[in-house]
């Protein structure tokens, strides 16, 4: 398996590169969402790959983070998702966001992207949400800390759902001097007066 490439930005599409490795050019499918973060034409680069093999044809998919790729490797675990759906999931929100769907059982955000219906996007409900790393999810947010992804993902592990959980973080006061027991304490007191 050919698990990331360095080179030379040789040519850039919305949803491809081309990249040369030592004098081998490499074409490599991307998420849209990424074509303009690729840096300009002759930088040295960094995509993080996954192969994908069929009969009669070897494709590249490349992403600029290690968590990226590896999403998109469990998306294709996923009965009914090819690298096409997947990109095209990958293409149409952040990771978090995706990640935020796929873990509120939020259909409605998953079916308004090309490629997937009601029973793709339950299909990837039921395979992914439990093992969705939330903390990881939460701690991409905009205004997440660790300290709050720590506090979501004891609620979670406690039974909450995610939603639940991020609201309890929500009213949680900002003083960084709390420790993270006392804020999931409170998460709690919180949880318990709704």
């Amino acid at each position: 398996m050919i698990a990331a490439l360095t080179g030379r930005l040789e040519e850039r599409s919305q949803d491809s590169v081309i990249i040369n490795v030592g004098g081998v050019s490499f074409l490599v499918h991307i998420p849209t969402s990424i074509a303009r973060d690729c840096g300009a034409i002759g930088d040295t680069i960094v995509l993080y790959t996954h192969l994908h093999v069929r009969e009669d044809v070897l494709s590249l998919y490349g992403f600029l983070r290690p968590a990226e790729r590896d999403f998109f490797q469990r998306l294709l675990g996923v009965s009914g998702v090819g690298p096409k759906v997947a990109l095209a999931l990958m293409s149409a929100l952040p990771l978090a966001d995706l990640e935020r769907a796929i873990a509120n059982g939020d259909i409605e955000t998953l079916t308004r992207i090309p490629g997937v219906g009601k029973k793709t996007g339950a299909r990837l409900i039921l395979d992914l949400k439990g093992k969705l790393d939330l903390s990881q999810t939460l701690a991409e947010g905009p205004s997440a800390t660790a300290a709050q992804a720590e506090v979501v993902t004891a609620l979670t592990n406690l039974g909450y759902p995610l939603a639940v959980a991020q609201e309890a973080v929500q009213h949680l006061p900002a003083d960084a001097e709390l420790a993270i027991a006392d804020k999931i304490r409170l998460a709690l007191r919180y949880l318990a007066g709704r």
